[in-house]
Formats: structure tokens, C-alpha cells, sequence
């Protein structure tokens, strides 16, 4: 059967193009300095490192799930083609439009916090410029680089993702070398300590350092072989990111005191990791964590970007958007349209906080991305359900991947959901009760998309039944279109 879209031996994307695509969505820097001086000093403190290892177990577990969905879809259309596989098509459809929103939503966030930040390092050494500059400029280099093909998307993210780990890799070192083993305190790891007082809040903190790591299965059909590709980026994605933020972590509670950290980042918050840089790596390592936050900050929104705009192109291809966001540049055989009207969607809403005089950072940073953040691990929660429902569908299969991984993920993505939303205002850092209303928008939009799901199915049959075929009917050749489920009209009814 031939596939939808580029054919795979002219993908330009392999396994390390995407690995970086996907880490820079996570933005291990700006998590460090930014994520956990806040689950030190309102969770459970020296027990922050052990949150993270919880939290790269448990998406691991789903990854494992996640993989099945994404050989089944070669690797394409994210969680619209996951959710669609498993769980039929008006949930696909809901899922779809929930992660057109949560992503533009990050990657407005994002933009705000990259000038606001920008800003403030100008400003630390002596040069005054607004954010309202800082962020046009880096939206315009997110556009530009957008629009062109993601493969030089991806060497771009490889240059700032090497930036950012090397600058941390070098605090940790520093660390090592002055405390030796006493930098590395148990006492983040026992029982006590690690599950004690706040660890919820550690969780919340730990699983929302990690969004956007799921973004792989977005890139298949600019991948060289994306049955191997996408699946191997994700676990490559998870272990690496756990494991960086677990070890960062525990350093700095060795750094700092595992009695003391909680009380220490209290009172420094987001100056914590700038002045370990300060006191391990001199004031040139204090400025480069400065520097690199920015870049780092920039790294992630163009990742992001590049996985709102491709959400944009496959909804578009299933006439669940204007059909001309769909369309494929000739020469970068990037989703040029989509892109474009990203960065559009994008600059407006940061113009409009910019008119309206409110806060890069609290209103506008921590409003959009906590919701982007809030919807795209819910998604994440429903594609390990999808998974299930694939293995309830076909009765069979290996009982691990298709079974208790994909139940182990979203049972810790779930709870995830539960204590994102009874914490919003924390992750936000807002009073405001317009923002603490803001989870509210993710079920009215799934809920306008089963019913969007329903019209079409009552008056456009088939429309309706070729929701999510285009993906799911690459990954099993070897059934005709009479037999294959994808294709069948009674499938998911």
C-alpha cells in the first residue's frame, strides 16, 4: 500500500535530529532554574531528586506504550493519530483540537518568558532593552527558522542544546570536585524524605519539567525511518532527561544542605542555580547560565513551534481546519502555512499583553504555559489510555508494551493531571481567578470537538470515516482496505 505524504527514504530527520527536537521542547536549563528552586522550597525539598526519577520511570512506562501507537501510525500525527488508532475518532478529534490549543499555548508562554528573561540579563550588564524587543526578535528567528525545513530546525537546536548541558554539566562537575561523595546526599532518596511533606508539589513540578518530550511521533514523515526513529528518541528522550534532572537536582541539595535546601531556595527562588554558578564556576559561569537560559528559552519555543505548527497541518489534512494550513513547502517540504500562521497567532497575543501593559512573566508566561502544560499532559494521560484500547480491541498482544507499561503510565500521568490542577495557582504563581479558571478550557474545547465529530458524522459520513486513516493505514500493510480497520467505515463508529 503506498503511504500518505513524503515517503520515508526521502526523510532528512534520524534519530539524534529528533532526540534534539524533543529536548529542547523540555528545556533542561530553563527547568533547572526556573522549575526546581520552586519544588525545593514548596515540595518536599532534598527529596526533589527522587521526584524526578519517579517521573522519568513513569513516562518511560508510557514511552513503552507510546511506541506500540507510533509503529501502528508510522510515527505521524502525535497524539491525534494515537488517540484516533485506540479510541476511535471523535476522542481523536477532541485530542486534536486540546493539543492545537495547549501547544500554541506553550509556545506563546514561552515567547514571553524568553523576553522578559532576555530583558533582564541586558539590564544585569548595564543595557536597557524591552522585552517587547527581546521577544519580537527571537519570534522573528522562530519564524524564519519555521519556515524552513526542520532539519535545519534540528542543527540549530543542537548548537543551544549542547550550550545548555554543557554549562550545567560543568556545575555539576564543580560541585563533585569541592564536595566529593558529600555532594551527593542519601538522605534525598530515603523513604522519609522522599515521600514527606509536599511531595505532590515535587511530582507536579517533575512531570511538567518534561513536556514536550512526547513530541517525537509529530516528525514521522520527515524522518528517515520513523518505526525506529520516533520510538527511539522518545525512550533516548525520557532517560536522558530524567536522569539529567535527577543527578542536577541532588547536586544542588548537596551544594546547598539536604537540611537547608528548602529554606534556601525559599529565599532565592530563581537566583538559586545563578548563584551556585556564581560560587562554583566563578562570574564568567554565573553570566554564561544567564546567557544560556536565553538561549535555552529560544530553544524551546522554536521546538514547540515546530510541534504546534505540524498539530496545525495534520488537522488540516483531515478538513478539521482551513485546508490551506495543510500545504507542503516544494523546496523545504516544511508546513510552510502552518508555520506562518503560528507565528502570526503568536506575535498577537504577545503584542496584546504589550499593549495592554501586563507582565511578560505573570500574566503572560505563567497563564498561557501552565495551561499548555496542564493540557499536553492530559493528552499524555489519554494516549496510554488509547493503548489500552488498542489491546482491549485486538484481545491480544505482548502484555507488557500493550498492557501494564501503557496502565503504569497512565495511572502517574493521571494523578499527574489531578495535582496539576489542584496546584494551578502554585504553577502559575497567579491569585488571579480569571487564570485559575483557565483549566476550564481544555473540556469546553474537547467538548466542542466530539461534537464537531458528531456533525460531521451525521452529515459528512465520509469525511468522517476517513478522520486519522491517513496514519493508522501506512502501519499495517499487509491487510487490504477491505479488511484493514483502519479503513473500514464500521471502525470506532
Amino acid at each position: 500500500m503506498s503511504t500518505s505524504g513524503s515517503p520515508p527514504q526521502s526523510g532528512r530527520l534520524g534519530t539524534g535530529h529528533i532526540l534534539f527536537l524533543i529536548v529542547a521542547a523540555a528545556a533542561p536549563l530553563s527547568a533547572m532554574v526556573g522549575t526546581v528552586p520552586l519544588a525545593f522550597a514548596f515540595g518536599d525539598g532534598a527529596g526533589v531528586p527522587s521526584a524526578f526519577l519517579f517521573a522519568g520511570v513513569t513516562l518511560l512506562c508510557f514511552s513503552v506504550g507510546y511506541a506500540v501507537s507510533a509503529r501502528r501510525t508510522g510515527g505521524s500525527g502525535g497524539f491525534y493519530a494515537s488517540v484516533a488508532d485506540g479510541l476511535g475518532r471523535p476522542p481523536a478529534v477532541a485530542a486534536g483540537y486540546v493539543a492545537l490549543l495547549s501547544y500554541n499555548c506553550a509556545t506563546i508562554g514561552l515567547a514571553g518568558a524568553l523576553g522578559y528573561f532576555t530583558h533582564l540579563v541586558f539590564a544585569a550588564h548595564g543595557t536597557a532593552v524591552s522585552w517587547e524587543w527581546c521577544a519580537a526578535v527571537g519570534l522573528v528567528l522562530t519564524a524564519l527558522l519555521g519556515y524552513r525545513e526542520i532539519a535545519l530546525s534540528a542543527r540549530v537546536l543542537a548548537l543551544l542544546m549542547l550550550g545548555e548541558i554543557g554549562v550545567l554539566a560543568a556545575l555539576d562537575v564543580a560541585i563533585l570536585a569541592r564536595h566529593g561523595l558529600h555532594a551527593l546526599p542519601t538522605a534525598s532518596f530515603s523513604p522519609h524524605v522522599a515521600t514527606g511533606h509536599g511531595v505532590g508539589v515535587s511530582l507536579m513540578f517533575a512531570f511538567v519539567s518534561f513536556i514536550g518530550f512526547e513530541s517525537a511521533a509529530l516528525y514521522g514523515k520527515e524522518a528517515k525511518d520513523p518505526r525506529r526513529s520516533v520510538p527511539r528518541a522518545t525512550y533516548a528522550a525520557v532517560v536522558l532527561i530524567a536522569g539529567f534532572y535527577a543527578l542536577t537536582s541532588w547536586l544542588a541539595v548537596g551544594a546547598v544542605g539536604s537540611d537547608k535546601v528548602r529554606e534556601v531556595a525559599g529565599k532565592q527562588m530563581g537566583d538559586l542555580f545563578f548563584v551556585l554558578g556564581d560560587d562554583f564556576l566563578g562570574k564568567a559561569g554565573s553570566t554564561g547560565l544567564q546567557v544560556l537560559l536565553c538561549t535555552s528559552l529560544f530553544a524551546a519555543t522554536l521546538a514547540l513551534h515546530s510541534a504546534a505548527n505540524r498539530y496545525a497541518q495534520v488537522l488540516a489534512e483531515d478538513g478539521l481546519l482551513p485546508r490551506g494550513l495543510a500545504a507542503e513547502h516544494p523546496r523545504h517540504r516544511s508546513p510552510h502555512r502552518a508555520s506562518l500562521a503560528q507565528s502570526a497567532l503568536t506575535t498577537l497575543v504577545v503584542a496584546g499583553f504589550a499593549v495592554a501593559g501586563l507582565d511578560p512573566y505573570a500574566d503572560l508566561t505563567t497563564s498561557m504555559l501552565g495551561l499548555g502544560t496542564l493540557g499536553i499532559v492530559a493528552l499524555q494521560a489519554l494516549a496510554a489510555l488509547s493503548v489500552l484500547g488498542l489491546r482491549l480491541r485486538g484481545g491480544g498482544g505482548n502484555w507488557w508494551r500493550e498492557l501494564l507499561a501503557p496502565l503504569l503510565g497512565f495511572a502517574g500521568l493521571a494523578a499527574s493531571v489531578w495535582l496539576v490542577v489542584g496546584n494551578f495557582d502554585m504553577l502559575t504563581g497567579s491569585p488571579s481567578k480569571v487564570i485559575a479558571a483557565l483549566p476550564w478550557l481544555l473540556p469546553l474545547v474537547a467538548l466542542g470537538g466530539l461534537l464537531y465529530a458528531a456533525r460531521l458524522r451525521s452529515a459528512h459520513p465520509i469525511r468522517y470515516r476517513l478522520l486519522g486513516t491517513r496514519h493508522t493505514a501506512t502501519a499495517v500493510p499487509e491487510q487490504s482496505p477491505a479488511a484493514s480497520p483502519a479503513l473500514s467505515g464500521d471502525r470506532h463508529a
